[in-house]
């Protein structure tokens, strides 16, 4: 019997008449096998095998072999009507599926069951479509644990960062140095607030009050964001064309000021005297010992009627560290030392607050008055 009998094309009247006579001869020759001596009920079997010879309903490939050694000859049928262990298809009979487990009684009902029971498709288990994909599912981790062990070194893995307060004065900076008239005069010395050396002003507001523009130092009474002194910020203010009075408690007014008082340090400014001629003011990169220490060269420039500048940018860390720190200094008079070199670690290392000398720093600064 032909495995793909049922995907053979017919006209449905051939198809069913086909597949009566094979299955009568099949019972014939189960009959032939079991019960050689032959039985009387044998006439009441060969209904449609008149029609149809053993040959042409079962060509020689496909006929079931018969074992005339067979100890059991009842083996050779289950009671299910079909061959039991001798089933055609070769292991497929699904012995739950209670079409097949029944018996049946004739001819007929056998080819109904033949057709209407076909060829059950394998389904493929759901562990094999899993194991089908275990390459993908590998990358994938890999890829995933890569990307934590990658943002883990960028972030130093402790989690570090600035104090809340310096995002706030960062907001108020960018409003201060909207003002154009924060650069040194005449010079335009801007480095209060250049892209890159803008932190200069939240490091120095978070030493001296923690960033909270409410600070009062009990000590001296100084106010605000910034170390302004109120004489100074008030003079400040006027040629910065801030609003009058000026206020030291609001945080932009205090930046402002601040940006414009730290280019004048550096850069130096020239003023009105009483009498009308220009007064210049020397500023720390008017000295050549200064400038050898921030940019690693003593050459200055100078010109009339401004303040001697350095030849050389600053742009080593360790240039603009020693320069922020002396900023600092100067600012603060009586600063010690160590806390105006503070100022030039905190700087250099704005953006790593997981150093450990800046966590050390942050560690010992005091809490913000208010």
């Amino acid at each position: 019997m032909t495995p793909d009998f049922e995907h053979t094309s017919y006209p449905d009247d051939d198809r069913i008449a086909t597949l009566e006579h094979r299955a009568a001869e099949l019972e014939r020759r189960l009959l032939a096998v079991t019960h050689p001596e032959g039985l009387p009920e044998w006439g009441n079997v060969a209904t449609p095998g008149d029609a149809c010879l053993a040959s042409d309903a079962f060509p020689d490939d496909d006929m079931p072999d018969a074992d005339p050694g067979q100890d059991d000859p009842g083996e050779a049928d289950s009671g299910n009507g079909i061959l039991g262990d001798a089933d055609p298809r070769e292991g497929e009979t699904d012995d739950s599926d209670p079409r097949i487990r029944r018996a049946v009684p004739s001819g007929a009902g056998r080819t109904e069951a033949l057709i209407n029971r076909g060829r059950p498709r394998a389904g493929r288990p759901r562990g094999r479509r899993l194991l089908a994909h275990w390459r993908l599912v590998t990358v994938g981790a890999a890829a995933l644990l890569a990307g934590v062990i990658a943002a883990l070194v960028v972030t130093g893995g402790s989690g570090a960062s600035w104090p809340a307060s310096v995002a706030t004065v960062q907001g108020e900076i960018k409003q201060a140095c909207a003002n154009p008239d924060v650069a040194a005069e005449p010079s335009g010395f801007n480095f209060a607030c250049a892209k890159d050396s803008q932190p200069v002003l939240w490091v120095f507001a978070l030493l001296t009050s923690g960033g909270n523009p409410g600070f009062v130092d009990q000590a001296t009474g100084r106010r605000g964001l910034e170390p302004v002194q109120p004489a100074q910020g008030g003079d400040i203010a006027w040629s910065l064309n801030l609003h009058h009075p000026y206020d030291p408690a609001n945080p932009v007014d205090s930046l402002t000021v601040a940006a414009r008082a730290i280019n004048n340090i550096i850069s130096g400014a020239t003023l009105t005297s009483s009498t009308g001629g220009a007064l210049v003011e020397p500023g720390l990169e008017s000295k050549a010992a200064n400038c050898q220490r921030y940019t690693g060269s003593a050459q200055l420039v100078t010109r009339s009627g401004y303040p001697a500048s350095c030849a050389s940018p600053v742009s080593s860390p360790a240039g603009q560290a020693a320069l922020v720190s002396d900023v600092f200094q100067q600012w603060m008079g009586g600063t010690p030392s160590r806390i105006a070199a503070e100022a030039g670690v905190l700087f250099v290392n704005a953006g790593d607050p997981g150093n450990p000398q800046v966590q050390a720093i942050l560690a010992s600064l005091p809490a913000s008055g208010g």
